[in-house]
């Protein structure tokens, strides 16, 4: 038996946020020439301060071997540089190379300058931005919850 699901109408609020973040992910990651979107995460978080790739799995909620292949790649390129942690043998200390850090400065820039125009469309391209970032911060604050032990994982509330 073959279950359909009735796709006419409106999809409600949230589910149309979803397909558009979804479909913007895709046009910024498009506008990259020199990274994946997933190696861009990467080091924007080291940039942001966080200097274990277990930490950076953590927070961005990404699988350690996933990380750890996105480490390995950029440290290869000369983006990152990887370092011994004292007293922990397990552990390497990431931190952006001056060729990572421009490369970042250049994706930030593709990256927004794409937001900008797609934002530019719309009645009030500013409060669009303005709302992103706000996303962005509760998503850093889910985050940092979820590290602490706080929540489990991203769920439905």
């Amino acid at each position: 038996m073959e279950t359909r699901l009735d796709f006419t109408g409106e999809p409600d609020a949230a589910i149309a946020a979803v397909r558009s973040l979804v479909r913007v992910s895709r046009l910024l990651e498009r506008s990259l020439d020199e990274l994946s979107l997933p190696h861009y995460r990467v080091l924007a978080a080291v940039s942001a301060g966080e200097e274990r790739a277990s930490k950076v799995a953590a927070s961005l909620a990404l699988g350690r071997p996933a990380v750890s292949a996105a480490v390995a790649s950029l440290a290869g390129r000369g983006l990152l540089a990887r370092t011994d942690v004292t007293g922990d043998q397990r552990a390497a200390g990431l931190s952006l190379t001056e060729a990572g850090a421009q490369t970042l400065v250049r994706a930030d820039a593709a990256m927004s300058a794409a937001l900008r125009i797609l934002a530019a469309k719309t009645d009030d391209p500013e409060a669009i931005l303005e709302t992103l970032g706000r996303l962005n911060e509760a998503v850093s604050e889910t985050f940092t919850q979820r590290m602490a032990g706080l929540t489990p994982r991203l769920a439905v509330l």
